[in-house]
């Protein structure tokens, strides 16, 4: 699928508040990190299943574009000095080197307030129904709080000047990268009324591919070019962090990434047609430079 295709780019702008002159710097510092460019992956996922299990594109958009918001925002809180204190991100300056410290956190808070508005905007309520955009936001918020991303955020900066087995490196990144894929999966599964079999496939799919990318991501920090990535590599070396590379090994690396990407596909039996898109989209992330 492409999301082009949709008008998801039209779709997340669209969301944004006016840019009242008062408040101008926060919605031009959100638009800056929306528009910076990505894969995109999250929302792709969202779309994917929605129709996956039956539903439409249409009414799984406003969870799609909450989760993405999602994504967003923890990106520049991630790119912050008192965390992975980059520069760059996606080839650009990161947020908080255009519109200062301050305005970049406030800008990531905006974005995460403004993704459960969008869930239980007019327009969602109105293609989903009150009772599918409350579960969409308990699902959200669970994946996004303390029991998921940010959970996984916290082992991270603690782990640092660490070293840690491959065990705990997994039982983060299931909570830091994983839980937000989760509940992308899951959100459109909500939208279309999927039954209990497709949203255990769904999320098995998602765990899979979570922990694959996570490692591909850790392979990537070693070989890949810094302009190709878009983001300074190195920086797991950097901040004196275990990673899967250095406890495991590029070879076995490549193995699990390579097994945990044909687990993913195989989850997808649980739905008699229409998968082939999220097998591609698993070996796209499989294979990926960047």
């Amino acid at each position: 699928m492409n999301l082009s295709a949709v008008s998801f780019e039209q779709e997340l702008l669209s969301y944004l508040p006016p840019e009242e002159p008062l408040i101008r710097t926060v919605i031009e510092a959100m638009r800056y990190s929306l528009t910076a460019g990505g894969k995109r992956i999250r929302p792709l996922l969202t779309l994917s299943f929605a129709t996956l299990c039956g539903g439409t594109q249409e009414a799984a958009m406003p969870f799609a574009c909450a989760v993405e918001m999602v994504h967003t925002y923890s990106l520049i809180h991630d790119d912050l000095p008192c965390m992975d204190n980059d520069d760059l991100r996606r080839g650009k300056p990161t947020n908080h080197k255009v519109y200062g410290e301050a305005a970049a956190v406030l800008a990531g808070d905006a974005l995460l307030t403004l993704a459960f508005d969008t869930i239980l905007s007019d327009r969602a309520v109105a293609l989903n129904g009150c009772e599918k955009c409350v579960r969409a936001g308990q699902m959200l918020s669970a994946c996004a709080g303390a029991e998921g991303m940010i959970g996984g955020q916290i082992i991270d900066m603690e782990s640092e000047g660490r070293t840690v087995s491959a065990q705990h490196l997994a039982a983060m990144d299931r909570k830091k990268t994983g839980a937000l894929i989760r509940a992308a999966c899951l959100l459109g599964c909500i939208s279309a009324g999927a039954d209990e079999q497709q949203s255990k496939a769904a999320a098995r799919y998602a765990e899979c591919i979570g922990l694959a990318f996570q490692i591909v991501d850790d392979m990537l920090d070693v070989l890949a070019d810094e302009v190709a990535l878009g983001k300074p590599v190195g920086s797991d070396s950097k901040n004196n962090k275990s990673t899967y590379v250095t406890l495991l090994g590029m070879e076995e690396c490549r193995q699990r990434s390579v097994a945990l990407t044909e687990e993913a596909i195989k989850s997808l039996s649980a739905f008699p047609k229409g998968t082939e898109p999220l097998v591609q989209l698993a070996r796209q992330l499989c294979d990926r430079q960047k």
